[in-house]
């Protein structure tokens, strides 16, 4: 057979082979009318009306494609068009599709309305005191999300059905979560479409979201569905829905799915967004129209801004097939492009190598001006907010926040745990991962005494995050003791194996919304060995590795030298081989290795010399002491001066550092 020909049909196989899988996967449809609303959403008069085509206009980049690989179960379909108004309202129309996952029929759905967390009455401002982080909301201010219809595809109102619902706490003032009786029980496996219209008032950022000026942060904006679960999912026995309304130190669950929104915008506006942008914007009437898509994320975001300063570069790494970085700054940032660029850059690479691929085309990073504030260092699928530009020459907590947003990517965006009940699954990772980039990327590496030391509340990690009670001790624990289990098990089994661990977990439960159970097993997997001990002491009780030297009796053992009783006692924690030092009054010192396995043990030494000091881990190596001021005792102390004196030193200590909790 002639080259040439053989050639044009292997060309014509392949063609077929891809028309194929894009039927079977639904890709031809996606890619139909430059993702257009569905029929069914565009026969409707739309509360954001369409932008009759006038100019187009240079982008932020030029349009892009999806490729035809689907990463997820896809249980959720949005397309979506929404108008900022001059008064920073957000007026949309949505029409969202949902596919029961589950082997039951189900006849209620469920729906997180977020922004009603800033109305009066909230449990979210409630519990938070109307605070978070170092933000503030102004008094008298407010925000909320009004539902004006709810229709079939068909055209019936459902608006008289939906009704507020408070699981967690019963608060009637509280309408965070939404549910909704359908007119048929959606069957396993199939699907059910929805149009909604709906009002967004924005508040003055604050909480990941708002408006600052001529700033809009736009998260958790639109009616977004809560997440069936069905059966194995995060260990469930029984199908069903995750509810929880939305709380003071809660962040977010959503499901997998496809995002096609169209944002409109006054004219001179940029926009940032998840995903990528399908075609150029257009302007009529001084209103500019955006149009973009993102499948395979949980969740869809977007900024806004006539001030951003605007930055993009390609870039591609072993574990980064190829994205587009782009920057929207603030002003004052603008010098800086290359620092962000780089850090973003090196954080992905990192990634990439380390964990696995960033299957995405795009990373937008946006840096709020300093009245935004409350929208900085937050994480949305492919795009994150850096710190506010509070003055332009910034420290390493430009390079640290931004690397730390980035790698939410990995433990926020693809594995995509539970933040409503175990939000040490992506907080504590993202922490543990971000030193690793700060040290691999900067030399900076953390001190982990000093941060257990910080550690005066412990908790269990494995909880609801309102149950944390304070914002100090869910950020103490989720974000910083999280951080330091991880850190505490990479001592146990090495760099290499907990790397290892690291990406055996991100590689097989990346878009599966694994849970703590989860993690376990892979630990036990790679490790061949049970951690069930380590889990329950760290994990489950919230416990700390205290290792204390709690006496010295020393005295003459008749044959010219001394004999010393050691009294050594582990408080707390999972056991683990522990260095102890003595050092004698000739200058010499021995070392011994205790197991760790009793709570209370007994050292008998006889020498030579007359024992001057006991030493537990002199090292620092048991990452989780944060009562280190009992691991070492001096011989010589009377008894009665020794106690006084540890008690005066317990409070003194367990003071300033409790003026210290982050």
């Amino acid at each position: 057979m002639p080259k040439r020909r053989m050639f044009r049909l292997l060309l014509f196989a392949a063609a077929v082979i891809v028309l194929v899988f894009s039927v079977r996967f639904g890709f031809a449809d996606a890619w139909k009318d430059q993702f257009a609303l569905p029929a069914s959403a565009l026969s409707q008069e739309s509360a954001a009306p369409a932008v009759q085509p006038h100019t187009t206009v240079p982008d932020e980049g030029a349009p892009m494609q999806p490729k035809p690989v689907v990463l997820s179960q896809r249980v959720t379909e949005y397309h979506i068009s929404v108008s900022l108004g001059t008064d920073g309202t957000l007026t949309g129309k949505q029409s969202v599709t949902w596919k029961n996952p589950g082997r039951k029929p189900v006849s209620d759905l469920y729906f997180h309305l977020y922004p009603n967390a800033f109305s009066p009455g909230s449990t979210f401002l409630k519990e938070s005191g109307g605070k978070l982080r170092n933000d503030s909301m102004p008094p008298g201010t407010s925000g909320s999300m009004d539902i004006v219809s709810l229709t079939t595809e068909e055209g019936e109102t459902l608006l008289p059905r939906l009704h507020y619902v408070q699981p967690d706490d019963g608060n009637k003032a509280d309408r965070t979560l939404a549910t909704l009786r359908l007119p048929e029980a959606v069957k396993p496996g199939m699907s059910v479409t929805l149009q909604l219209g709906f009002t967004v008032k924005l508040p003055p950022v604050f909480a990941r979201m708002g408006k600052a000026g001529d700033f809009v942060m736009a998260g958790q904006w639109f009616p977004k569905l809560a997440v069936y679960e069905p059966v194995g999912t995060r260990g469930r026995t029984t199908e069903g829905w995750n509810l929880h309304q939305y709380h003071g130190n809660s962040e977010f669950y959503a499901d997998f799915g496809i995002y096609n929104v169209r944002v409109e915008v006054p004219e001179l506006y940029k926009v940032a967004a998840t995903g990528f942008q399908t075609k150029p914007a257009v302007v009529s009437k001084g209103r500019k129209a955006y149009q973009f898509y993102a499948d395979d994320v949980h969740d869809f975001a977007w900024a806004a801004s006539p001030n951003f300063v605007y930055y993009e570069d390609s870039f591609s790494s072993l574990g980064v097939p190829g994205v587009r970085i782009k920057l929207y700054l603030d002003p004052l940032h603008q010098k800086m492009k290359d620092r962000y660029m780089h850090a973003a850059k090196s954080a992905l690479a990192k990634l990439g190598a380390w964990y696995g691929d960033y299957p995405y085309s795009t990373l937008s990073v946006v840096i709020p001006p300093s009245a935004g504030s409350g929208a900085g260092g937050m994480e949305y699928p492919t795009l994150v907010t850096g710190a506010a530009a509070q003055n332009d020459n910034p420290g390493y907590e430009l390079e640290r926040t931004l690397v730390h947003e980035i790698t939410h990517q990995y433990w926020y965006g693809m594995i995509a745990s539970n933040e409503f009940e175990e939000a040490w699954l992506d907080e504590g990772f993202t922490s543990f991962t971000e030193d690793k980039l700060m040290n691999a990327i900067y030399g900076i590496v953390p001190n982990t005494p000093v941060e257990a030391s910080y550690l005066t509340d412990p908790a269990p990690l494995k909880q609801h995050s309102w149950h944390f009670g304070s914002p100090d001790r869910y950020a103490d624990n989720v974000y910083l003791r999280s951080k330091l289990v991880l850190t505490a098990m990479e001592r146990q089994v090495g760099e290499i194996t907990m790397n290892k661990i690291l990406k055996s977990y991100f590689q097989k439960y990346r878009f599966k919304h694994p849970s703590t159970a989860d993690f376990q097993k892979v630990v036990e997997t790679v490790t061949r060995g049970k951690w069930t001990e380590f889990f329950d002491a760290y994990v489950y009780r919230g416990e700390m590795a205290d290792y204390s030297v709690e006496s010295i009796d020393s005295g003459k053992n008749g044959n010219g030298g001394y004999r010393t009783t050691i009294l050594l006692r582990r408080y707390g924690g999972s056991p683990q081989p522990v260095k102890v030092l003595f050092g004698f009054k000739d200058g010499q010192s021995v070392s011994k290795v205790w197991d760790g396995a009793q709570n209370l043990l007994r050292f008998q030494l006889d020498s030579a010399s007359a024992l001057s000091y006991a030493a537990v881990d002199p090292g620092l190596s048991i990452v989780l002491d944060n009562k280190r001021y009992n691991n070492f005792l001096k011989a010589e102390v009377p008894q009665k001066e020794r106690t006084r004196w540890t008690t005066g030193m317990t409070q003194l200590v367990e003071s300033l550092f409790g003026t210290l909790a982050w």
